[in-house]
């Protein structure tokens, strides 16, 4: 359990958390939203145990500030902005393996789930990596582990539509491990978490449950059909592993279930194009 009380925190005079206190049960999955300047990354630099700060903060009762190493063998980490680490991909396994006590071999099972090969980068520096390496490599370090808290700030910024889909369903293979999934927009997140807090001015603006719990393991058949061919839509399509069934003008594949807002935000553009669309629910 996370529990916050009266969590103050000030930069130049300016309180960035402002008394800010709750609870977080073992096992949640919170949406972490709110504006920039919010108190959104200073509350998990709290969590962390990175920051000095009036109030409280308890992970499973220890302070990650006055027991920072101890709390943060339990806790996974996905940062939004990739540090600018030199140290070769194989070093930074290694390195984070021996740290940790985790197995490498997990970190190349994620890895692969992602679409990440791990073999032909080992002597790549890490910070040479491609945005979408970056992000697919810190999650596999992050989900390659045992830990009891996962913090993801903006995980699945950097991915492609089948590396999303992994990163699905490999969360929903975690049903005991509490996440704090921090977004700028609560339609990115809401499919995976069961409760939603806002920060602002670096209080708690909105505290609610997700009525509407989606499965986060479904995969939504789909198939659409369009009055003619566009390179454009093609790419789209290609973009998100949908198949070419008839020369251009009807398409098949599987869309995540938490992804499905932002799939028909793709098809919105194509509003003019598209004739037909079949979007089949997984049977019970």
């Amino acid at each position: 359990m996370i529990r916050i009380e009266n969590l103050t925190k000030v930069f130049k005079g300016a309180r960035v958390l402002d008394a800010l206190s709750l609870e977080i049960a073992t096992g949640s999955r919170v949406a972490l939203i709110g504006s920039n300047g919010a108190g959104k990354t200073t509350l998990i630099r709290c969590l962390l145990g990175e920051y000095a700060h009036d109030g409280s903060v308890l992970i499973d009762d220890r302070s990650p500030r006055a027991q920072r190493a101890e709390v943060l063998k339990g806790v996974g980490f996905v940062p939004q902005m990739p540090p600018p680490l030199k140290m070769p991909v194989g070093e930074l396994l290694r390195f984070t393996a021996q740290v940790t006590g985790a197995d490498p071999k997990r970190f190349e099972i994620v890895a692969g789930r992602l679409g990440l090969t791990l073999e032909p980068i080992r002597n790549r520096p890490f910070v040479k990596l491609s945005g979408g390496m970056k992000q697919k490599l810190l999650i596999s370090i992050a989900l390659g582990r045992d830990v009891g808290l996962l913090i993801m700030d903006e995980p699945a910024a950097n991915l492609d539509p089948p590396a999303r889909k992994a990163l699905f369903a490999l969360l929903a293979e975690m049903p005991r491990t509490t996440m704090l999934i921090t977004s700028h927009r609560l339609d990115e997140v809401a499919p995976l978490v069961d409760r939603v807090i806002e920060l602002d001015g670096g209080r708690v603006a909105l505290d609610d449950t997700v009525a509407d719990a989606l499965d986060r393991a479904a995969v939504l058949a789909c198939r659409l059909a369009v009055s003619r061919r566009e390179d454009a839509f093609a790419r789209a399509m290609h973009e998100w592993g949908f198949r070419d069934a008839d020369t251009g003008l009807v398409w098949e594949g599987e869309v995540p279930g938490p992804d499905r807002l932002r799939f028909l935000g793709t098809l919105s553009r194509y509003s003019g194009l598209i004739t037909a669309v079949n979007l089949e629910e997984p049977r019970v």
